[in-house]
């Protein structure tokens, strides 16, 4: 199955370089390309894109306002952040809008392409190093009272869960517990199902929101 991106990005020579690059990519086709943040809302309803490559700062409106607003009209949208490491304040209020992760734009063409492929799966991208960032930065937020759910969870989807605050992969995860990438998934959809969240993304902003598993995700 074809993936359907859209560009947004103010700079027109980074969105020619993005659909030079995804030209390459015999199941990615760039449908079309938004220069501001209306556009981008604009263009999603349109398009129906698989992958929405949102930057952060743009005119009009910028990339959190039209992650909300995309979200808010269709809550299965797949939002893959632009940014770099100084904007770390705003990558995690995309998150928490319900981004479901970001690439840093000095990425490598590789990554870029491997997180649009894994974002279009379904799967969140949340990398270790900038969880630890975005933890360390915004930890010092006064802390919600976690959910009344987190004690429907069984010990062992604690466990995954705890991983995952901590930005493992399914396969790191799997390594960690001594169980299959297949029993992770499992694990992973339960704990999604019960505490009522969209992706592992929003399970690593709920972990730090409340700090439940502070001494971890801080590691």
């Amino acid at each position: 199955m074809t993936i359907r991106v859209l560009v947004a990005d103010d700079q027109a020579m980074v969105r020619a370089g993005f659909r030079m690059l995804l030209a390459d990519e015999a199941d990615i086709e760039v449908v079309a390309e938004a220069g501001n943040g209306l556009e981008a809302v604009e263009k999603t309803a349109r398009f129906r894109p698989t992958v929405v490559l949102m930057d952060i700062r743009m005119p009009e409106l910028d990339g959190l306002q039209a992650t909300r607003r995309i979200l808010a009209a269709d809550n299965s949208a797949q939002i893959l952040i632009l940014t770099t490491f100084d904007l770390d304040e705003y990558v995690y209020e995309a998150l928490r809008a319900g981004a479901s992760g970001f690439v840093l734009k000095d990425d490598s063409p590789e990554q870029l392409i491997a997180a649009i492929h894994t974002v279009a799966a379904g799967d969140a991208l949340l990398s270790p190093t900038v969880t630890r960032r975005v933890i360390q930065k915004f930890a010092r937020t006064p802390r919600p009272t976690p959910p009344k759910e987190l004690d429907d969870l069984s010990e062992r989807e604690r466990d995954v869960f705890r991983l995952i605050a901590r930005g493992l992969s399914n396969g790191e995860i799997a390594q960690e517990l001594y169980i299959s990438e297949t029993t992770v998934k499992t694990h992973i959809t339960h704990i999604l199902q019960k505490l009522n969240l969209r992706d592992r993304v929003q399970a690593v902003v709920l972990a730090y929101q409340t700090g439940v598993f502070e001494a971890d995700v801080r590691r």
